[in-house]
Order: structure tokens, then C-alpha cells, then sequence
């Protein structure tokens, strides 16, 4: 019997529907897969050449993928033998998500989860903001919790550039211009004078837990990415609710979400690679994945009148947005930009330091990270 073993993130969303579908996958090809987990913080900037090394299959951020071309550490996914279902994949992409493992020209691994910056609040305690300026009054009155723990903060800043008509550059040169780039700091900082000295180390998990409580202090999280398991009945004793954020059009949210990928190491990467198409597919996705606490990537899933039936309509309501998402740069020298400049932005919007020079640093950063 093939034995894989696998690495995830420790959320419910992210490690329960990876154990669900290959328990399901080895009632159907005797193919075991054991997975294991990291931190959130981890899995946004652990290096995936070290988890290659270990495991055969490793769910992953978009962001990483100029990383591990250079590294040459995963195996890519687009098959010849799979081409059919490679094309249906790639169509039924929900926003950039397919798109977004695509790079050099290879696909490094497939959407099995679609994220992107969105608003949530409490149904039972408010109604949702329209506008940003809505947002900064709520936040002059201590209802607003908005994740700041890098890299979050550089995520909103990276959604209201993209919002504002000027989306941040993804290659060399300037990251944006800079009325642009002052315009979206000083947009964050109107609400972060407001905020709970918590904010500023919280994660949109823990802005969301916090949302669930019995009597929050806030009712409203403007940006953050959202978790469909608020959205369930019984998850948490109080439910969330979902909604595009509040900005004109709904554009430009930081596209965020997972994809499964092969290691290039693997001694088992035919099954895994086969996993990896059967789980990203439109009947796991909309069925066993779904079922079991997942966010599918899988745009049939999406539009699942059964799946949104038992969230609240989650997928409805936040569509918008991830169809008008952001994705963010990639290349090789990123993930230590996006480290650095989400630090040197938390701290800056905390102890009130002038945009300008907030923004200076950040255009000295990215200009490194090439």
C-alpha cells in the first residue's frame, strides 16, 4: 500500500476536508495520505523548499510559487495526460486562483481553496458598512476590529491601491506611485487610530473569533480574509455574516487561498500528483470537500446552491470580490519583501509615523527583493 504523507495549516478550513477526501481517496485507490500541520504564520512564510524535503504533498500560498521555481522543489502539475482536466480546472477558476500557481509557464499547483481580503460582521449587532468613510466612523466608536499582524496590514494596503485604479506593481520598477501609495497608508490610518492595541498582533482568525464572542467589542472586521467556518451555524455560538468589501466595485482585494502542490522529491509522485487532481475537482469540491469545514477553489462549488445554502450564502456574498482580486508579485525575493514591508507598516501605522516615510521604506524594500 502507497503511503503519503502531507503538511497543511492549522485551522479546521485549512487540515479537517484534507483529511476527509483522503480518507475518501483511499477508500477509492487504497492510497493513504497523512497529514500534518503548521501555524498560519507559518504557512505564510516557512520556506517550502524545507517541506518539499519531507512531504509528498504541501498545501500552499500562491505568493510562493517564484520561490519554488527557482528551487526547482515542486513537481509541476500540467501533465499531458491530464490535459482535459487541466482545462477544466483553469475554467473554472474562481478570480485568479488558477492563475495564480501559473508561473513561467508551468502550473505548480491547483486552487483547492479561493480567499481574498472581505468584510464580516455581526448580523445580530449591525448592519455592514457601505464605504470607507462608514468604516472610520465605526471605528471613532470602537466597533471595528481590523487584522494588522504582518503580513495583514500590507494586505490592505495592497487592496486599496488596487481599489483606487493604481494596483501595485508585480515586477521590477516602483511598487506603486506615490499619491497612490500615501493616499492608501493614510486610508489605514484613519482607522487605525481607533483601534485596540490587539489589532495590531491579530490575525484575521483571531479578528474573527473575537467577532464571535458573546459581547464583542467590535462588530465589524472592513478587511480581512474571509473563513467560512464563522459562517456555519454552531461553529462558534454567534454566526458571522459575509459581504464584498466596502469599497467602490468591490475591486482589488489581496487574493489570498491555497493550492495543492507535488513535491519534486516525492518517490510517490504519480499518486500524488493524481490526488491533487481529484481533490481540486468539481465533485470533491462541491461535495466531500465542502462538507467537511473546507473553502473550496472551485468555481462549481462556488455557485452550489446546496453549499451556500449551509454558509449564508458565504460564497454569494463575497463572489464579487474574489472576481475583481489582486494577486499580489511572486518572484523569487517576495515572500522576505512581504515580511519586512507588512513589519515596517504595522509598526508605522501604531506609532503614527508620517506616510511618507512609510512608504519610503516599503519602495526601498520591494526594490531589494529583485
Amino acid at each position: 500500500m502507497t503511503q503519503l504523507v502531507g503538511m497543511t495549516w492549522n485551522h479546521p478550513r485549512g487540515y479537517d476536508p484534507m483529511v476527509a477526501t483522503s480518507e475518501g481517496w483511499a477508500a477509492k485507490t487504497g492510497v493513504t495520505i497523512t497529514w500534518e500541520k503548521r501555524s498560519l504564520q507559518d504557512f505564510e512564510m516557512f520556506p517550502v523548499e524545507e517541506l518539499a524535503r519531507r512531504y509528498d504533498l504541501i498545501v500552499i500560498d500562491h505568493p510562493h510559487v517564484g520561490e519554488v521555481t527557482a528551487k526547482g522543489c515542486l513537481a509541476p502539475l500540467d501533465d499531458p495526460a491530464h490535459g482535459a482536466e487541466l482545462a477544466a480546472l483553469a475554467a473554472a477558476s474562481v478570480g485568479g486562483s488558477f492563475a495564480s500557481y501559473t508561473y513561467a509557464g508551468r502550473q505548480w499547483a491547483f486552487p483547492i481553496d479561493a480567499a481574498a481580503q472581505v468584510m464580516a460582521y455581526r448580523p445580530d449587532l449591525a448592519a455592514p458598512p457601505a464605504s470607507w468613510d462608514e468604516v472610520v466612523a465605526l471605528a471613532q466608536q470602537g466597533k471595528v476590529v481590523f487584522p494588522l499582524l504582518p503580513p495583514h496590514s500590507l494586505m490592505s494596503f495592497f487592496t486599496l491601491c488596487a481599489n483606487m485604479g493604481k494596483p501595485c506593481n508585480t515586477g521590477r520598477g516602483p511598487l506603486t506611485d506615490a499619491a497612490t501609495g500615501l493616499e492608501a497608508i493614510e486610508m489605514l490610518g484613519a482607522v487605525a487610530v481607533h483601534l485596540d492595541a490587539a489589532d495590531f498582533a491579530m490575525d484575521p482568525i483571531k479578528a474573527s473569533e473575537l467577532l464571535a464572542e458573546a459581547a464583542p467589542r467590535a462588530v465589524v472586521m472592513p478587511l480581512g480574509y474571509g473563513y467560512v467556518s464563522y459562517a456555519i451555524d454552531g461553529f462558534r455560538a454567534n454566526r458571522l455574516q459575509f459581504a464584498d468589501i466596502p469599497l467602490p466595485g468591490a475591486r482589488g482585494s489581496a487574493l489570498g487561498g491555497t493550492g495543492i502542490a507535488v513535491s519534486a522529491y516525492s518517490r510517490h509522485s504519480a499518486e500524488a500528483m493524481d490526488y491533487a487532481y481529484w481533490v481540486a475537482s468539481a465533485p470533491v469540491q462541491s461535495g466531500l470537500y465542502a462538507t467537511s469545514g473546507g473553502q473550496p477553489g472551485h468555481a462549481t462549488a462556488w455557485e452550489a446552491e446546496a453549499v451556500n445554502a449551509s454558509t449564508h450564502d458565504f460564497y454569494r456574498a463575497t463572489r464579487t470580490t474574489l472576481e475583481r482580486s489582486f494577486v499580489r508579485p511572486r518572484h523569487h525575493g517576495y515572500m522576505s519583501f512581504q515580511d519586512q514591508a507588512a513589519q515596517r507598516l504595522t509598526a508605522g501605522l501604531q506609532h503614527r509615523v508620517p506616510p511618507a516615510t512609510i512608504l519610503a521604506d516599503i519602495e526601498r524594500l520591494y526594490a531589494e527583493s529583485f
